[in-house]
């Protein structure tokens, strides 16, 4: 089951990805939350190009990703799941909520230490907000997001098959909560229960700090709630808000060049 699982992850992930970009973009195309006011040639060229730098600076430093080192934890008894003769399903579903919680508290950590939010805060100073935000990450942040999540793979011993479908609900996710969409309040209201809606995590990328620092959630939404972190709206309503941060609001700010620098640039840069 591993090997098959090890020989699907990169098609599945791969096609989930290109998918629900497609069909996200097309959905800000035909009911968009706020109005564009950059080309999306500039932002998503540079936004993209992102993704294809971070994929291939993590298939060069790391010989296996998280599902391979499930796989190898699985076979070799590493972590708390071996110590419970639990049902394997119900160590999946455990191992599902445990990653999300330590995505969670690894997002609050990037945004509470100063060196951590240098490399993070590249995701926030994007000057709008749609599907390609939700890529929009350094390279050196994924690569530590990597790191933090094998730790808390192999401590769990997370199921092969729970880290697969961690991963790809994850990606979904993070396009579907960064997406331009309008949805109809009650329809918001509901989902927000179960999974991080646009309008919730909107919120986070709103230029001032009590609000940066709120909604947390990349996909469970209950995190926020539990931990204090949640916060309805904006003061400022979903069309009224200022996204971004108070620094890099220039275009050629969204530049990819920019974007790789902008961890080591000062105040006075």
């Amino acid at each position: 089951m591993s090997e098959a699982l090890l020989n699907l992850e990169a098609p599945l992930r791969l096609g989930a990805f290109v998918g629900i970009l497609a069909l996200m973009a097309l959905w800000e195309l035909a009911s968009p939350q706020r109005r564009h006011e950059i080309p999306r040639l500039i932002r998503w060229s540079n936004n993209l190009a992102m993704v294809a730098i971070d994929t291939l600076v993590v298939r060069l430093v790391f010989p296996v990703l998280a599902v391979g080192l499930a796989s190898l934890g699985m076979q070799n008894g590493w972590g708390l799941s071996h110590l419970f003769d639990w049902p394997y399903w119900l160590i999946a579903v455990i191992a599902f909520v445990l990653l999300d919680l330590a995505i969670y508290l690894q997002h609050v950590l990037f945004h509470a230490v100063p060196a951590l939010w240098r490399l993070h805060r590249m995701h926030h100073a994007d000057l709008e907000f749609d599907v390609t935000t939700g890529v929009r990450f350094h390279p050196l942040e994924i690569l530590l997001s990597m790191l933090i999540k094998f730790a808390v793979i192999v401590a769990i011993g997370a199921p092969p098959e729970a880290v697969l479908l961690f991963e790809v609900v994850l990606s979904a996710t993070s396009l579907f909560n960064h997406g331009n969409i309008r949805l109809p309040a009650p329809v918001d209201r509901v989902l927000r229960w179960f999974i991080v809606t646009p309008d919730m995590h909107r919120v986070h990328h709103s230029v001032i700090p009590e609000e940066t620092n709120s909604n947390y959630g990349f996909n469970l939404p209950w995190w926020d709630r539990l931990l204090g972190t949640y916060r309805a709206a904006p003061k400022g309503g979903q069309r009224g808000m200022t996204i971004g941060l108070e620094r890099f609001r220039t275009r050629r700010d969204l530049w990819l060049d920019k974007l790789l620098l902008q961890p080591f640039r000062g105040d006075r840069d």
